[in-house]
């Protein structure tokens, strides 16, 4: 059975999308058959596999509303054992029409269950809120894995996060377990930035922080406008290295 993991952070700006498209395409890379949920209304995971979202008619809207099976939602993408359920602008909708659905928390979960087996590892890419939406990526996942920028409000989200992440496993999900902590955009020189991460280094145990640091790198900033992860993109730069350190640590991870 597949282990379901959801990408979050309430904090945009943080390379949430950036990290699940990444860990995706190496994971994938490394053996591992790999589905991308995109659970977030812009739809940049979408993109950033190189796919028109114009051209979609069926999303995670329709999963998340149950409207299709999730299978008939799957699209293979051109990068090795990767596949993808897209979205588009449309799943910004679902937020207000799940008010309406009883058990509006377990939708994520109950498609993704059709389809747990078929697959290594499930990344849900989440959207920076923690509405109805994200909730439901919670619900669903068997571990969380926190991307973070080192600075001063990154404490304050990381705080609020974990703050709901214990109200979902009192609630609705007993098992789910922090995967890790993960610094991206990391810039060495500043000096604030060094002590934030310090801070969080003293404040959780060193098995919930990932031992790879992603840097801020002009390469992992252009992949996208190319539809396509660091890896295929540039395969040589610094970015495309971290991503693979980081993806080698979670498959580790998993098999422990």
């Amino acid at each position: 059975m597949g282990t379901i993991i959801a990408v979050v952070n309430q904090k945009g700006g943080v390379g949430k999308t950036t990290t699940a498209v990444n860990i995706c395409a190496a994971i994938g890379a490394k053996g591992k058959k790999v589905l991308l949920v995109d659970l977030d209304p812009q739809g940049n995971a979408t993109s950033g596999y190189g796919i028109a979202k114009k051209n979609l008619e069926i999303t995670t809207y329709d999963v998340v509303m149950a409207n299709v099976r999730p299978q008939e939602a799957v699209i293979k993408t051109e990068c090795k054992n990767v596949s993808i359920i897209p979205a588009t602008a449309e799943l910004a909708e679902a937020e207000m029409h799940l008010l309406q659905v009883e058990q509006r928390n377990h939708q994520l979960k109950k498609a993704l269950l059709q389809i747990k087996d078929d697959y290594d590892v499930i990344i849900i890419d989440c959207l920076p809120s923690l509405g109805v939406l994200a909730v439901n990526a919670l619900v669903a996942a068997d571990k969380f894995i926190v991307p973070m920028q080192c600075e001063h409000y990154s404490l304050e989200g990381l705080a609020q996060l974990l703050s709901t992440v214990k109200k979902v496993k009192k609630a609705a999900n007993k098992s789910l377990t922090l995967m890790g902590i993960a610094f991206t955009m990391m810039d060495r020189r500043l000096i604030q930035s060094n002590e934030i991460m310090l801070d969080i280094k003293k404040n959780f145990p060193p098995s919930s922080i990932f031992n790879t640091i992603i840097p801020r790198n002009v390469r992992i900033s252009e992949a996208p406008s190319h539809g396509m992860p660091i890896m295929y993109y540039d395969k040589n730069s610094k970015g495309a290295d971290a991503y693979n350190r980081l993806a080698a640590e979670i498959i580790k991870k998993l098999a422990n």
